[in-house]
């Protein structure tokens, strides 16, 4: 089933999107060689709840910490803890917030410090994927005219796209349906409606686009070993362009 949200929910989603968005530049200024992702969760937990939300992912499923840090080959739901960030390496940093009932959720991939070329031409494509994305996000446009533009950017550079892991409706859940690929074929799946709020999230390999979760249950990585990045915004449908509800 999915949820249709009236203009007063959207506003509050906003508002929810707000502060994640406030969260990321913050963590995004502290990112530095030498910094632990155990700081940078604290960081984010603090501001989260300062702003009068709770951090989404604490808890959730069993999840330990308020964000996820996921490095170089790491996909998604990396956990925080004593890891120190080096120079060259790359993060992804996945931030969610309940706010009056309502979700955000957003994540981007940085630098730290001086990074290599492949490495920021990953970070800018996935990027810039989404945005390719959604310029489909529009009322009347199947859900997969978003995944095939995705999957489109991403494979004509060279990279690819996971599979395991996809999108997803969002409200006073944080998944709600459908789910949103970022890959298949155009044409497919339900009609976009206003009132629609979806996660849309290209997870991009420089490799092979298989990956495995380690033991500790949540960190994703790739088989390959070689380096992913994440991008993801809270996205509303209306009746005109599509709505970024997590930019600042």
């Amino acid at each position: 089933m999915i949820y249709l949200k009236s203009p007063q929910e959207i506003k509050i989603m906003q508002e929810a999107g707000k502060i994640v968005a406030e969260t990321h530049e913050i963590l995004m200024e502290a990112i530095r060689p030498g910094i632990t992702t155990k700081q940078l969760d604290e960081m984010a937990e603090a501001h989260i709840r300062k702003r009068g939300a709770l951090p989404a992912f604490k808890g959730y499923g069993g999840f330990p910490a308020s964000i996820c840090t996921s490095i170089n080959h790491e996909v998604v739901h990396g956990i925080p803890g004593l890891k120190v960030l080096e120079d060259g390496d790359i993060i992804s940093i996945d931030i969610g917030a309940l706010h009056q009932g309502y979700y955000g959720d957003a994540a981007k991939t940085h630098g730290v410090g001086k990074i290599d070329q492949e490495a920021q031409r990953l970070i800018d494509v996935t990027r810039e994927s989404f945005y390719e994305g959604i310029k489909y996000a529009k009322e009347n446009n199947r859900l997969s005219d978003i995944s095939h533009a995705i999957q489109s950017y991403v494979e004509d550079r060279g990279f690819s796209v996971v599979r395991n892991f996809v999108g997803h409706g969002i409200g006073t859940k944080m998944h709600e349906d459908p789910q949103i690929p970022n890959y298949g074929p155009p044409g497919k799946g339900p009609r976009l409606k206003a009132g629609m709020v979806l996660a849309i999230e290209p997870m991009i390999n420089v490799g092979t686009f298989e990956v495995k979760v380690l033991a500790d249950g949540w960190t994703v990585v790739t088989l390959d070993g070689k380096y992913s990045a994440h991008y993801e915004h809270t996205v509303a449908i209306t009746m005109d362009e599509p709505m970024i509800l997590t930019k600042g």
